[in-house]
């Protein structure tokens, strides 16, 4: 049986044909189903709020030398909040008892020729050990106390610090003094204490007054902390310019009551000097 050959328009017609349906169906079916397939949705890209731009660095104004040291008040005192009191010298105050406590025990360790205080020798460094730094207070070694007259016996805890404990008070050019093993107790060094002439005392006197000077120095420092307090609540603002000019003249006073104690302190320890 001979092939029949079908063109492309043919084929189309028979399959119409046998679906019984014409090619306007057909073309309405086809767009149907592809208007019923689910398109890909797009999504709009996010829109971008800010933008990067570039810039270069601002020109800064050089500070001054007023405007480092106002920097370095604030940074100092801290920022002041609005409850800040500038007639507030409980840091002044402190400051100047501490400095004044400080005068009593420095002077109370003054040799004042007979009238020797047993914490000058305890309070002396001792090295254990030849050409050693590390050093030991002579008091956490041994056990200083008066024997009577113009002497002192040193109680050594254990006897190789003996030798040590000699040789430090020996050493000690400011004291003067030569201490001697004890015939009965080798742990004991009894230490005479010479009586007392004009260099000892000048030396004493001398050092009292240096003593005062320390103290009034450290004074001095307590005034300055007290002062950049007052100038930091000048430039925060934070206290009121009449309150801080009378809180600067409440300062002055305590000063002078401080100036006065340790005047008083060192005048009445060089009178006890002098007498002996």
């Amino acid at each position: 049986m001979p092939v029949r050959h079908l063109s492309r328009t043919n084929v189309a017609k028979q399959l119409l044909l046998r679906a019984n349906k014409s090619p306007e169906s057909l073309f309405i079916t086809r767009t149907t189903t592809l208007l019923s397939q689910p398109r890909p949705v797009t999504l709009p890209q996010p829109f971008n709020a800010y933008r990067n731009f570039s810039q270069s660095p601002l020109l800064l104004k050089k500070k001054t030398k007023a405007d480092r040291e106002n920097a370095e008040e604030k940074a100092e005192t801290g920022k002041q909040g609005a409850a800040d009191d500038p007639f507030d010298f409980t840091a002044l105050e402190a400051g100047i008892d501490k400095a004044l406590d400080k005068l009593k025990n420095d002077l109370k360790k003054l040799r004042t020729g007979g009238r020797f205080n047993p914490e000058v020798l305890e309070n002396l460094r001792v090295p254990l050990q030849k050409d050693s730094k590390k050093l030991e207070r002579l008091g956490d070694l041994a056990q200083v106390l008066p024997k009577g007259g113009r002497s002192l016996m040193v109680l050594v805890g254990e006897k190789d610090h003996v030798h040590a404990v000699m040789s430090a008070i020996q050493g000690s050019s400011d004291l003067n003094l030569q201490p001697m093993l004890d015939a009965k107790n080798p742990n004991q060094l009894n230490v005479p204490i010479p009586p007392p002439t004009k260099e000892s005392r000048d030396q004493a006197l001398a050092a009292a007054s240096k003593t005062g000077e320390t103290a009034k120095t450290a004074i001095q420092a307590a005034r300055g902390v007290q002062q950049k307090r007052l100038r930091a609540m000048e430039l925060n603002k934070t206290a009121r310019p009449d309150d801080l000019r009378k809180a600067h003249k409440d300062m002055e006073k305590v000063m002078e009551r401080g100036a006065t104690e340790v005047k008083k302190y060192v005048e009445e320890a060089r009178k006890a000097m002098m007498q002996t």
